[in-house]
């Protein structure tokens, strides 16, 4: 990737109409992956445990805070992170909201602890800990390991009579996005997923799929139903290794996100302004994102590649787009009408998204060239790929205290203590080759 030739610095202020049309064009391509996830985690735990106002409000606070905490030096938008999505649901029908938002918390402050060691003893030792061969096979989990999901909200689980009017919204939905990703130009491309949606709705809508009560009944204004700890709940840490060893993947994700828009924007930005400043600002958005009942934040590479096609890396752009979510957050009518997108929409859309995501762990081991070759290579990542998606679990009961280790979580901390212990093929140099 070359870097770009900007028009626009980090630091340098657009004039006022350009600044709102940038700062549209990041919000345009965060909101499509930002609202998703409380929507699939709501439907994978069959539950309310996230709301799409909330997601909105913590994923612009917690960008105005990587902003303060990387001084304004790094033009990074935080949305709603795919990764928790199945954990989050797991959590929640573990130990409820508290275990769930107890659990998201937990991960900001792992964010913030590894942030402090990286300030004292460097960045090397991550490389390490979280290699390919454990990001890899981690990502592919993450991403098949939902597919039963997305099966379900199609309509094609076997379970119940097919709605063959379902099913084509579905199939409507998955080509449009999958078009839109081979075929689309300039910023159409970056926002496949929101177009997906939205050709999906409208067809849905043709077809009688969608019901306006909500909307009709919710007022333009509202608050957002923020979930306060020692208010709303008391905080349980029930399920607390469900969902924190999947912040070691994340952070893989933001390393790689923060390289490949230092190179965009032709700077360094894991030196200035540092990894631990840049993973600090990630972990005290996601805490506070916990802390008002919002889902784990991560690095947006959507935004990246608006940073890539506009030539204006402005954190004051990123700024403007973060306080936009947050007024979107407040709106009432408007997140009515998104919480009356149907299943099929969503089905047809997580069809390719789940893939997406288990194809990009693929990429992972290709891009580093993992050597299959080699017999531990194929023991850490085949012993991670059975545990994650057996529904592999480890409860460990101490009196009243209980705590579970199941799937995508006891697969990452298998797979690197695996990749710690095991030691490298032996090479037999007595064997000659003929």
């Amino acid at each position: 990737m070359e870097k770009t030739k900007l028009l626009l610095d980090v630091n340098e202020k657009p004039e006022i109409k350009k600044w709102i049309i940038l700062a549209l064009q990041h919000v345009f391509a965060m909101f499509g992956a930002t609202i998703l996830v409380p929507i699939l985690v709501n439907s994978a735990a069959g539950e309310t445990v996230l709301t799409i106002p909330v997601a909105l409000v913590t994923s612009g606070i917690g960008t105005l805070i990587y902003i303060a905490c990387t001084r304004g030096k790094s033009p990074v938008y935080l949305g709603s992170s795919f990764a928790f999505i199945a954990p989050l649901a797991a959590a929640y029908l573990k130990g409820g909201v508290s275990g769930a938002m107890t659990g998201v918390m937990a991960v900001g402050l792992i964010y913030i602890i590894f942030a402090l060691i990286i300030k004292f003893a460097g960045k090397n030792w991550i490389d390490k800990l979280l290699p390919p061969i454990v990001i890899g096979p981690m990502i592919m989990i993450i991403g098949l390991g939902l597919a039963p999901s997305a099966i379900s909200q199609i309509g094609l689980g076997g379970t119940e009579e097919i709605d063959w009017r379902g099913v084509f919204v579905a199939l409507v939905t998955f080509l449009t996005t999958a078009i839109v990703m081979v075929r689309g130009k300039g910023f159409i491309k970056i926002i496949p997923f929101l177009i997906g949606i939205c050709t999906g709705y409208i067809v849905s809508i043709i077809l009688g799929l969608v019901d306006f009560g909500p909307v009709i009944e919710a007022s333009f204004f509202s608050m957002p139903s923020f979930m306060i700890p020692f208010l709303s709940y008391t905080p349980s840490f029930s399920a607390l290794l469900t969902i924190a060893p999947i912040a070691l993947v994340t952070m893989a994700e933001h390393i790689g996100d923060h390289t490949a828009l230092g190179t965009i924007i032709g700077k360094d930005l894991l030196k200035n302004p540092g990894l631990d400043k840049t993973l600090m600002g990630d972990g005290i958005a996601t805490f506070v994102a916990g802390l008002l009942g919002g889902p784990a934040n991560t690095t947006y590479g959507e935004n990246t590649s608006v940073v890539g096609m506009t030539k204006v890396a402005s954190v004051w752009v990123i700024g403007l787009a973060a306080i936009f979510a947050i007024c979107l957050g407040f709106l009432g009518k408007f997140t009515a009408i998104v919480s009356t997108i149907p299943n099929p929409v969503l089905g047809g859309v997580s069809l390719l998204l789940y893939g997406f995501i288990a194809v990009n762990g693929l990429k992972v081991l290709i891009q580093n060239q993992i050597d299959f070759g080699k017999s531990k290579n194929v023991i850490v990542a085949s012993t991670m790929l059975v545990l994650g998606l057996g529904g592999a679990a480890i409860s460990i009961v101490s009196g009243d205290l209980s705590v579970t280790i199941s799937g995508m979580s006891l697969a990452a901390i298998i797979g690197i203590l695996l990749n710690l212990f095991i030691p490298e093929d032996r090479v037999d140099e007595d064997v000659e080759l003929k």
